[in-house]
């Protein structure tokens, strides 16, 4: 059974049965009740002869996502409330019946709770009879003609059966018949009204192929299993009005074909549906019934009826009933009432009421709990032992399920509010069931006698009794041999008196010569007349034999082109089963191959779309990217144009810078050459350079034996703060008499980030070789702030250019005033300069000196 769920994980494979086709299915169905009110509440509703929809009622609405949530279970059939139970019948019991005349085992019961028509289904209302009443109609009117005698069957302690002689038959009748109990008697026997309204089956239903061969006799027995004990209900105590004795239970016991029976249980040889239906309501009295608050006549215990078949060929001469035992077959049909599972909180019960409702209870657990071990071995492949000794119910059906024959369960389920819960429940335990296969029972073998026996031996019976009323005489052949012989009596003339009183009587010895001659004449024509009726007679045999032999001959002929015609369809069937045998195989491995492709196209699905999702998270991660370096490719193209713009006017500034530098080394070279004492040029760029002339000394011209010269620092501007001295190991000292100083400086030879976070200032000293072939030194300076991150940034902010000229060596252009000017002259006109341009920098994102800085550069002023 399916039901539509929310989408569960993938279930395993399934390990199907190496022979599917000798396995069927549990069959289930559905049957729901009437409302016995028509303002309740239903929570059940059939959907299709197939389907029925639960959903919750007001009072227990089940939310799953904050949705409504409806279920629907489908069956191998549902009957509604308006179904009748012949249509019940037709259905589920019908072809259990058929199977039991067959010589094959069958199991129906009826499944639900409390109240939910289960006892109805099966034994029916006065009226409209139930199953049980129908199927043991059914039954009688199929084997009615062929019943053997009584006692011809007789049932030993075993779960076996005997068939008796026919002496042995007479006396059990004989000694039954002496019985103070008056002998039942089916056509003369009052039957309860009652009894006889259910068992008034209009529908006269039978089997139509019924081996007429066979004779057949019928047992039926009746137990119930209270608080998990055996008890039999057509078993007679004793009356003891003193002190009654309880019934006793009986014991489970396995017979030698390995199937559960209970022994010491009586079984009632009947001949009738009414007798068979008597025997059951006697039993059904006895049966265990209680007033709940769910149902005023509750069932207590598990009812089983159970209906046992003989059956047993007829001779060669279709006359006697064979007595071999392995030529009997027995089959059985157990109808069952389970009793209904109910929660004690709803029924109130207390003290056996209670106790009972828990055995109820625990052996319907224990009944699921076999389903489902028996579900999980078939399906998985397992070998888990299924727990049947823990309940007398599962014991006793346990023939059933783990050998073979068809078992059928009706789930009876009541629609109203109230049921609700137990109901889904039940539903899902009939879920379950129907995933669970039977052994399929195999057919009984043939006895091998020719068929037709028994019409045979009636037609010869018929044939011989219709020659003799053709003769005008009795069929009987005593009552004819009595006729006969009065007939001769009054023929043959009556002998006269024989006494002689004289002895000179001469009169009655010849009227007695006269009357025995008579007779004697009389005896030889009856003798004639004898002869002539046995030629006759035996002309008839012969007539008769021949028209038999005749007929056996065309019979026979006729067997025999119907055998040749069956071993030609029994060639068919073979071959036909040996393709399907092979198609089966093939259709098993195509499964096989199927379901395998199907696990590799999940499996390649649910890798297509990881690898597809992959896919297009990287190409969103790769247009993001795209757009983020397009980004940052427009924003650096940008910077870098900007700072090549920028480089380029700081060059362009710098040639200039540099080209009058030389302009006005130049002219103060001419004036000291031309004009010594003239003014110093002002600067144009700069008007206070202008309004402040700077006097320009000559250094005089050495003297011999002077003393040296005595090296002076020159303090620098920013002396005041913490200054990290930079000096990288390829600078080389100067020599110059000018020196920078920076006093409480740590001096490094690489950047070192300790020596940033102990200072203010940051002084970087950098030396190139000038355009003249001079050496040039540039003091890069800025201020250490600490940044957001916890490192330290330096940002600067000056620019000093220190340059080094000596005067010996270049010499100094002649003007034309002087052309051939005096040595000591132009020695002493050579002195060290010392140049000093600052310029304003503004570091920026970009920078050369730094990432993340641009700097534009401009001269300030000029020292000598």
């Amino acid at each position: 059974m399916m039901a539509t769920r929310a989408k569960k994980p993938r279930r395993p494979i399934l390990k199907k049965p190496s022979n599917p086709s000798l396995r069927d299915p549990v069959g289930v169905y559905c049957r729901v009740r009437p409302l016995s009110r028509p303002d309740q509440e239903c929570c059940i509703e059939v959907i299709s002869d197939t389907t029925v929809q639960m959903h919750p009622p007001d009072g227990y609405r089940i939310f799953r996502n904050g949705e409504y949530r409806e279920t629907q279970y489908s069956f191998k059939e549902v009957f509604g409330t308006l179904v009748v139970q012949k249509k019940v019948f037709d259905v589920v019991a019908k072809p259990l019946v058929e199977d039991l005349i067959r010589g094959k085992n069958g199991l129906l019961f009826t499944y639900g709770v409390t109240g939910s028509g289960k006892t109805h289904t099966m034994t029916g209302s006065p009226g409209d009879g139930g199953l049980l009443p129908r199927c043991l109609d059914m039954i009688f009117n199929s084997i009615g003609p062929f019943q053997a005698k009584r006692f011809v069957f007789k049932l030993d302690d075993k779960n076996g059966v005997d068939v008796q002689c026919e002496v042995d038959a007479l006396l059990e009748r004989q000694k039954r018949d002496v019985m103070p109990v008056p002998k039942p008697t089916p056509g003369k026997r009052q039957i309860d009204p009652e009894i006889a309204d259910m068992i008034n089956v209009q529908d006269q239903c039978k089997v139509e192929e019924v081996d007429e061969d066979n004779v057949y006799c019928v047992f039926v027995s009746y137990i119930e299993i209270y608080n998990n004990y055996i008890y039999d209900l057509l078993e007679e105590a004793p009356f003891d009005p003193i002190k009654p004795k309880p019934p006793q239970s009986k014991i489970l016991r396995e017979d030698q074909n390995h199937n559960m029976y209970v022994t010491g249980c009586t079984e009632v040889e009947v001949k009738s549906t009414e007798e068979a239906f008597e025997v059951f309501w006697r039993g059904q009295k006895k049966r265990r019934i209680a007033n709940t608050q769910l149902n005023r006549e509750s069932s207590r215990s598990h009812s089983v009826f159970i209906i046992k078949l003989a059956q047993a060929p007829l001779d060669a001469d279709g006359d006697k009933v064979l007595q071999e035992k392995e030529q009997i077959t027995l089959s059985q049909l157990s109808l069952v009432d389970l009793a209904g599972s109910e929660r004690t909180n709803r029924t109130k019960a207390e003290g056996n009421r209670l106790r009972e409702a828990g055995n109820i209870n625990q052996s319907l657990m224990t009944l699921r709990t076999c389903i489902e071990v028996l579900r999980e071995n078939q399906m998985y492949g397992l070998n888990k032992m299924v727990p049947y000794r823990d309940s007398k119910l599962t014991h006793l059906f346990k023939n059933y399920f783990d050998g073979e024959g068809k078992v059928r369960m009706i789930v009876c389920v009541n629609p109203k509010a109230e049921d609700y819960e137990e109901s889904l429940q039940v539903m899902r335990f009939a879920e379950m069931t129907q995933e669970v296969e039977v052994a399929r029972p195999v057919d009984r073998p043939l006895c091998g006698l020719t068929p037709g026996r028994r019409f045979r031996n009636q037609a010869f019976q018929e044939e011989l009794s219709r020659k003799l009323e053709m003769r005008g005489g009795p069929v009987d052949a005593e009552t004819e041999e009595q006729s006969v012989l009065e007939t001769i009596l009054q023929n043959f003339p009556p002998l006269p008196a024989c006494e002689l009183l004289d002895i000179n009587d001469d009169q009655t010895l010849p009227k007695l010569i006269e009357v025995l001659e008579k007779r004697h004449k009389l005896r030889q024509m009856l003798i004639k007349e004898f002869s002539k009726a046995v030629l006759t007679f035996k002309t008839m045999l012969q007539e008769f034999d021949c028209s038999v032999a005749s007929k056996e001959n065309y019979i026979k002929g006729r067997l025999s082109e119907k055998e040749k015609t069956i071993a030609g369809q029994k060639t068919e069937i073979e071959r036909l089963e040996k393709k399907i045998k092979t198609l089966e195989y093939k259709i098993e491995i195509l499964e096989k191959t199927a379901t395998i492709y199907e696990e590799d196209k999940r499996n390649l699905q649910q890798e297509l779309e990881s690898k597809s999702q992959k896919l297009q998270r990287q190409a969103s991660d790769k247009r993001r990217l795209e757009a983020r370096f397009q980004g940052m490719v427009a924003e650096t193209t940008m910077k870098w144009e900007k700072e090549c713009e920028r480089r380029v006017a700081a060059k362009q500034l710098e040639m200039q810078n540099k080209l009058w530098v030389k302009d006005e080394k130049l002219k103060q070279l001419k004036a000291i050459v031309t004009e010594p004492k003239s003014d110093k040029p002002e600067r144009p760029s700069r008007e206070r350079d202008r309004e402040k002339p700077v006097q320009r000394s000559v250094s005089p011209s050495p003297v011999p034996n002077a003393p040296p010269v005595r090296l002076r620092h020159r303090r620098s501007r920013s002396a005041g703060e913490r200054w990290v001295d930079h000096k990288p190991p390829s600078n080389l000292p100067t020599e110059t008499v000018m020196q920078p100083h920076v006093p409480h400086a740590i001096t490094v030879a690489a950047a070192s980030e300790k020596a940033l976070a102990k200072c203010d200032k940051y002084m970087l000293t950098h030396q190139e070789l000038a355009s003249d072939g001079e050496i040039e030194t540039k003091l890069i300076k800025g201020d250490v702030f600490k940044t957001r991150g916890g490192g330290q940034a330096v940002q600067f902010t000056d620019i000093e250019t220190l340059k080094q000229e000596s005067p010996t060596g270049r010499k100094r252009r002649s003007s034309p005033s002087n052309p051939d000017p005096p040595e000591d002259a132009a020695e002493s006109e050579w002195t060290d300069v010392e140049t000093r341009c600052s310029v304003a920098v503004e570091m920026r994102a970009g920078s050369a000196l730094g990432p993340g800085y641009e700097h534009h550069a401009q001269p300030k002023r000029r020292k000598p």
